[in-house]
């Protein structure tokens, strides 16, 4: 029996627009658009617990910080709750002097009434119109002909322009919405849009907010930057619009339908943080802006407190942001990786020693402290994870600077760990790691006693008889007792034990470093031995007297003898 396949034909394809030598796609963006948030709307709508007045209050605030000069801050005729924060915040004169409220309300008289109730004594608002205009809406929902639509929008419009000439508030401005752009005809579109200007009187020094919304994104990005440039190109004055898009992301590319609206020739912006929004949600802002940032461009918002912003959304909304979220979620600075890990170790040294400070570093678009982040969070260890961000963990955390010929060797002590747990290592435990693995070893050698002398005042000596060592080496119920001579501790150990011992073995690699730089800081060895009969070892010794830490490391090499 063939099994049903789900049925693509009962969908058809958004149609394409007839545009000839569309400029946008040759076009960057060099400068921030206008912003304007509907977190407290937009966002608040499709929250399944709505926020309440305090919350409200909070998030706007949360705005005003971030340095939004435009807020969309509710619906104040939908109900009781929206009507009293937009109260409180001007009774209370919380809206700061450079930012402008907006409210949105359905092209109806008795709506549009009580939002202008709502926004008494505001010096600054923006009156938000909105009626549908698609084919879909007008045939199916309201059951109303093209000229019946336009003329809501159009009565919409002289009632909003009426009753700001009667409050006398110069600082009220309007913004009309021909909701479901996407599924409206374009040049329908475009008919009531010139009729909405007409009744406003619209022009160069009072401008209409045309605001052209993806209510559903229905096409790909680049179809609706056609619309957008092709409306721009068409609208009969076009300085006395500013052109704004609003986009919900049903196909998961709002940011990228915003973009090249921005590109296409739209001034200004509709967006929530995080893209909190009905269905699939709306335009994340945060991504938005934050593209522009690491492109050298000002996004003339403040997201420099990641961590913190997140936090106050997250208490506002209820809701929370995907561990993966651009820029936002708490694994995104973060690589499991080896070879990501190891990249990325290389890549912040290589910064740290730039002369022009720019920002180039692998698998990381931005510097995460420009967020707030830190960079003990960038690397972090599982199974998955390889040599370089094994020895990174330990050099950004507790100072030790493993040397690159021992890491592979450490990395197999890791990984083994995170195997066997299944679990992500945490910074902690891979410093407990490294002391069981190295430095604490007691079998089957233990150094019990160590003296270091020179046979004479001359300590620039440098040849055979320079250094003199003396120990006592432990293995279970026998000592060692180590005397000889060599041009340096490490030397004169090594000499000295494989004559008591008959195990023949030499120094392949070394190497030594402080750990922090304090008067009183620890010095670490590492040590990598190799004997007659093929056998190879690695060892790490930790003291304050760093040729005692010498003779740890190689103790701890020979107690790692397989």
């Amino acid at each position: 029996m063939k099994k049903k396949g789900m049925n693509y034909r009962k969908y058809t394809a958004y149609p394409t627009v007839d545009i000839a030598g569309r400029t946008w796609p040759d076009k960057t963006i060099t400068k921030a658009p206008m912003w304007c948030s509907v977190d407290l709307r937009d966002g608040n709508q499709a929250l399944p617990v709505p926020m309440s007045v305090d919350e409200k209050v909070s998030m706007f605030q949360l705005l005003v910080s971030i340095g939004f000069k435009e807020i969309e801050v509710g619906f104040p005729s939908a109900s009781a709750t929206e009507f009293a924060f937009v109260r409180r915040l001007i009774e209370q004169k919380l809206i700061p002097e450079d930012v402008t409220i907006q409210v949105l309300t359905q092209a109806r008289e008795h709506l549009i009434r009580k939002t202008f109730d709502a926004v008494h004594g505001a010096d600054r608002v923006i009156v938000h119109i909105y009626n549908s205009t698609s084919r879909q809406q007008r045939d199916v929902v309201f059951r109303k002909n093209k000229e019946e639509i336009k003329s809501i929008a159009i009565e919409g419009t002289r009632l909003v322009r009426r009753l700001k000439d009667e409050s006398g508030n110069a600082g009220i401005r309007f913004e009309y919405s021909p909701e479901s752009f996407t599924g409206t005809e374009l040049d329908y579109a475009l008919d009531v849009c010139h009729a909405v200007m007409d009744a406003w009187g619209a022009n160069a020094e009072d401008k209409v907010i045309l605001n052209l919304p993806s209510t559903v994104e229905m096409s790909r990005p680049n179809i609706y930057a056609d619309r957008i440039e092709w409306f721009c190109r068409n609208i009969n004055d076009r300085q006395a619009a500013l052109i704004s898009v609003h986009a919900h992301n049903d196909r998961g590319t709002a940011v990228a339908t915003a973009e090249l609206a921005v590109m296409a020739g739209a001034d200004r912006v509709e967006g929530a943080l995080f893209g909190n929004g009905e269905r699939c949600g709306n335009m994340d802002i945060v991504t938005m802006a934050l593209n522009l940032f690491s492109q050298g461009v000002d996004p003339e918002l403040d997201f420099s407190d990641l961590p913190r912003i997140r936090e106050v959304y997250r208490k506002c909304t209820r809701m929370d942001v995907h561990a993966r979220h651009p820029y936002a979620g708490e694994l995104v600075y973060t690589a499991f990786s080896g070879s990501h890990q190891d990249a990325i170790s290389k890549g912040l040294k290589a910064h740290q020693g730039s002369d022009d400070g720019k920002w180039d570093v692998p698998y990381l678009p931005i510097d995460p402290q420009d967020v707030g982040c830190n960079y003990e969070a960038i690397v972090r260890i599982n199974s998955q994870s390889g040599k370089g961000g094994v020895a990174y963990v330990l050099e950004q955390d507790y100072g030790i600077h493993i040397p690159k010929w021992m890491q592979p060797d450490f990395a197999e002590v890791v990984q083994a760990e995170a195997d066997r747990t299944g679990e992500e290592l945490s910074p902690e435990r891979i410093h407990d790691l490294f002391h069981h693995e190295y430095v604490k070893l007691t079998e089957p050698f233990i150094l019990k006693k160590c003296h270091i002398s020179w046979d004479d005042e001359d300590l620039e000596r440098n040849d055979e008889e320079a250094t003199i060592i003396t120990c006592t080496v432990q293995m279970k119920d026998q000592e060692f007792h180590v005397d000889a001579k060599g041009n340096g501790p490490v030397d004169a150990f090594v000499k000295g034990f494989v004559e008591v011992s008959a195990l023949d073995f030499s120094i392949e690699n070394y190497a030594e470093h402080a750990i922090g730089s304090s008067a009183g800081a620890l010095a670490v060895a590492y040590i990598r031995i190799g004997c007659t009969d093929g056998r190879i070892s690695y060892g790490a010794g930790i003291d304050s007297n760093i040729s005692l830490a010498s003779i740890k490391a190689i103790v701890s090499a020979l107690n790692r003898l397989p």
